[in-house]
């Protein structure tokens, strides 16, 4: 193959690529979006919440894609999203230093811990026993629901690490964002601000209790940032992927 034919190979992966992060980057904005949606028809409290197993269980036997939108399903989709988004970041920012690498780095452990800590999934199957199950049945199932909830429910420590590790890693990206012309200053501040927020927001739910719903003054600003962040990602790596093809 000529040095031209593997220019033009090289060129069109990286295009492909972009525009893959791209679309990934916006399914995560309209996965936000869906979360502001689902968590203001339902309250958005988080004191509202099945105070149990046996109520999570039961809400999942019922409501199926609720309960599994109260066990931060939603929130693993979208980590598991900017993974792409990262990567054709961090493409498009390689040559401005090694900040948007360490960004995919934080991206990817935190997806993995937030796969392995999430117990939606585990849940929504003991719900179906749950539901065709007797009383005494119920309390076995039950106890194994609250072990799963210890490891991974809302608000818990168990899914603090998953949270924490994606919102240093859309620190890190903003800030590598805000440094470079590529992806524009009001890029990087919206990363930023959003991500500040929503880290804040993480902080007072799993610590401090008794401000749940306080805390939602910082998630609402926080996520309404950081999906205008995601959308700003996505149209500069649309740009990038058309002048990629383009070469």
């Amino acid at each position: 193959m000529t040095d031209s034919g593997k220019v033009a190979r090289t060129t069109k992966g990286l295009s492909t690529i972009l525009t893959v992060g791209a679309l990934a980057a916006l399914l995560s904005t309209l996965g936000a979006l869906a979360d502001i949606a689902i968590g203001t028809i339902t309250g958005g409290s988080v004191s509202a919440l099945p105070p149990d197993a046996a109520g999570r269980l039961a809400q999942l036997a019922v409501t199926p894609l609720l309960g599994l939108y109260n066990l931060d399903f939603l929130n693993l989709v979208n980590t598991l999203l900017m993974v792409p988004a990262l990567y054709a970041s961090w493409l498009a920012l390689r040559r401005e230093g090694p900040a948007a690498g360490l960004a995919l780095v934080f991206g990817i452990i935190a997806a993995a811990v937030f796969v392995a800590n999430n117990s939606a999934l585990a849940m929504l199957g003991l719900s179906g026993d749950w539901a065709r199950a007797d009383s005494s049945r119920r309390a076995l199932l039950a106890a194994a629901g609250e072990a799963l909830l210890a490891k991974g429910a809302h608000g818990s420590p168990g899914v603090l690490l998953g949270f924490l590790l994606s919102t240093i890693a859309n620190l890190i990206l903003s800030a590598a964002m805000l440094r470079t012309k590529a992806f524009g200053i009001a890029t990087g501040i919206l990363g930023i601000g959003g991500n500040l927020l929503l880290g804040a927001y993480l902080i007072l739910v799993t610590f401090l209790p008794q401000v749940k719903d306080m805390a939602m003054a910082f998630a609402a600003p926080g996520g309404l940032l950081a999906i205008g962040w995601m959308c700003m990602i996505a149209l500069r790596l649309l740009r990038f992927s058309r002048a990629a093809a383009a070469d």
